[in-house]
């Protein structure tokens, strides 16, 4: 339990709609927890003020010392700077933002910046499906296809941040993807081309979820659709193990709302062609829904506050 000098860490997860905040205790227990709308249109200077009110609620309503904040957002980020690298069109002026130096000013407290599939991973790994495991890889089937790695009990961020993310490389067909390439995983897997990979089949126009109703339904192109999404994820799992040895899969995301339906569709080609090395891998459906992203943002802070 909480009392008023026990260190709390915030994690924060800035999406493109929401921006959620989680107060965590030290054993990552969430003590309370505040959302807001994100002002995505209005610059990060107004972005960091909306999270800023969002943490003031959760701060006023629960007893403790705030010892650190972490942000998981999206876009490709540099995490030692505390930047903003690149952001999609639907963010103004958020690119080349200082995030963690406005929250440091701000708060007088350590601020730390992921990726916001980089922080989901880290929120399974800490106290999700993937607690305990030592060589994963993480995949959110969102809007977009995410990636994250973690290999020997670390993230892996790689060269230039990029290491994990499985959702554009291309080999998956030869589709255009909404980053510019073609070919990627992407095409198949996200939530927005389960719609669109359905409509080319029909003509008719269904969310994904609709599109996941109609396969459990009986519909063969929505069957079928969620049949090559399966084996293109199938097939990423196992280039990934074929290059870095993992031995676990987490997936999240909307469309793993679907699992009943999305899981055997992917068993199904990972046992016909499994990974060189002949060992199965571990498949697991994400467990910390919306809190994954925040939890593993502050367990990036309470990590990086007591190494020091």
């Amino acid at each position: 339990m909480s009392g008023p000098g026990a260190p709390v860490f915030a994690g924060v997860d800035i999406g493109g709609t929401t921006t959620q905040v989680v107060l965590c205790d030290e054993e990552l227990k969430v003590l309370d927890r505040a959302d807001t709308a994100t002002p995505a249109r209005s610059g990060g200077r107004a972005m960091i003020a909306a999270t800023l009110d969002a943490l003031a609620v959760v701060r006023a309503r629960t007893p403790g010392r705030l010892a650190a904040v972490g942000v998981g957002a999206a876009g490709v980020v540099d995490a030692a700077s505390g930047h903003i690298l690149v952001a999609s069109d639907s963010f103004t002026d958020w690119a080349g933002f200082p995030v963690t130096a406005a929250l440091r000013t701000a708060l007088g407290v350590p601020a730390f910046l992921d990726n916001d599939v980089n922080a989901f991973l880290r929120g399974e790994i800490a106290c999700g499906a993937a607690a305990d495991e030592e060589d994963v890889l993480g995949m959110t089937l969102g809007t977009g296809v995410g990636g994250a790695l973690w290999t020997g009990g670390e993230l892996r961020t790689g060269a230039h941040g990029a290491a994990g993310e499985i959702g554009h490389i291309p080999g998956f067909g030869d589709l255009p993807c909404t980053c510019g390439g073609r070919g990627h995983l992407e095409t198949l897997a996200s939530a927005r081309s389960l719609r669109a990979r359905y409509g080319e089949r029909t003509g008719r126009e269904l969310t994904a979820r609709e599109v996941a109703e109609a396969a459990r339904d009986g519909d063969a192109d929505a069957h079928g659709v969620f049949a090559a999404a399966g084996a293109g994820i199938a097939r990423a799992i196992v280039m990934t193990a074929g290059l870095v040895d993992i031995g676990t899969v987490v997936i999240g995301g909307g469309v793993s709302g679907a699992w009943t339906l999305l899981e055997p569709l992917i068993r199904e080609p990972l046992a016909a062609e499994p990974p060189i090395s002949g060992h199965p891998v571990k498949l697991l459906r994400a467990a910390l829904g919306p809190d994954a992203v925040p939890l593993g943002a502050a367990a990036r802070a309470r990590h990086e506050l007591t190494a020091r």
